[in-house]
């Protein structure tokens, strides 16, 4: 591991970020439902394994502006369900889903290092995972493989089901998609690997807590020049938005650095250029998606703010390359979460 962790500091800061957004909102106390944000708020967490109680017997957290019990007033809230509209009839209601994006979207040292070793752990059992993908194999056995090496890792749950995507040639060869673009992700499956397919790869484990990413491309039977020349060209994009990427700079700034000198855009209409990681898989901030350009270009980077960039170098043709890469916003720049390797694999 690569730091100190005290997570009693960081559950204590969360809930003071908590409780000090409702006070600046004048907001008596904030209702949650939403696993995530009940984890973030109070330090409680269902086991991801146990779904069946988790739905029947779940955690909720009532975080009041003062401490005392829950007050009048106006209240925030993640999930209306149909009781709650009954009991808090005629209460003044909010969404307490963007006070707690607020909130989460800065991290703590604290939380950076449960990135850090979330994400670490999952590259490590990638490791494993490697030298199996040969002709043959299948993903629901690669799948077996990464689960059990990251539990003795110490991961704490899996929080995205292994996914080991054949891609192929062309987008019009995959199946049929709304945006006319390359379809992913898609479940995984027994079908068995062969020689020179390109495998995407998409992993996400839990440590403590807080999510990890983790992306690259598989070349069975191992990459070729063409694969090779894509990983490239990926790492171009990646390095251009790093090379405007500070505090102060916008998000509309990184989308621009990613384009620059690309025909299409190198990221998947559905998904984003880059988007946050903490106690979600994905959360604020966005960056490149389908709220355009006055978006992207309101959102200033800060401190603390983690970004996952996920850009698709495709090929029409010759199918494509995806990585991911995390990194966190520092007083003068960015530093690395995940290990700096973008180059094709298999």
């Amino acid at each position: 591991m690569s730091g100190d962790l005290d997570l009693a500091r960081m559950r204590r800061e969360r809930h003071r970020k908590v409780v000090d957004a409702l006070d600046a909102q004048g907001l008596a106390a904030a209702v949650l439902l939403g696993q995530p944000a009940v984890a973030y708020a109070v330090g409680a967490r269902a086991p991801a394994a146990d779904a069946a109680r988790a739905a029947q017997q779940r955690m909720i957290a009532i975080v009041t502006a003062d401490g005392d019990a829950l007050p009048g007033g106006p209240i925030a809230l993640d999930e209306y369900t149909m009781p709650l509209h009954a009991a808090l009839r005629g209460r003044e209601i909010t969404d307490a889903t963007a006070i707690l994006g607020a909130c989460k979207v800065a991290k703590t040292v604290d939380e950076l290092e449960c990135i850090r070793r979330a994400q670490a752990i999952n590259e490590q059992a990638m490791l494993t995972v490697e030298p199996l993908v040969e002709p043959g194999v299948r993903g629901t056995e690669l799948s077996g493989v990464f689960l059990r090496r990251i539990f003795e890792l110490g991961a704490s749950a899996n929080t995205v089901d292994p996914i080991w995507q054949v891609m192929p040639p062309r987008i019009a060869d995959g199946p049929y998609t709304v945006t006319g673009d390359v379809v992913f992700p898609t479940p995984t499956t027994n079908r068995p690997f062969a020689a020179g397919d390109v495998i995407w790869v998409d992993t996400g484990i839990d440590y403590d807590g807080y999510a990890s990413d983790f992306g690259c491309t598989f070349v069975v039977g191992g990459p070729e020049s063409r694969h090779r020349d894509q990983a490239a060209r990926w790492r171009e994009i990646v390095d251009r938005c790093l090379d405007v990427l500070k505090p102060g700079a916008t998000a509309g700034d990184l989308v621009r650095a990613a384009s620059a000198g690309e025909v299409r855009r190198p990221w998947l209409p559905h998904l984003y250029l880059s988007h946050g990681i903490g106690t979600n898989s994905a959360e604020m901030p966005l960056i490149g998606t389908d709220l355009g350009e006055d978006f992207d270009d309101a959102f200033v980077l800060a401190p603390g703010m983690v970004l996952v960039f996920e850009p698709v170098v495709w090929d029409d043709g010759y199918a494509g390359f995806r990585a991911e890469e995390i990194v966190a916003v520092t007083d003068d720049g960015y530093e690395h979460l995940s290990s700096r390797d973008g180059g094709p694999r298999g």
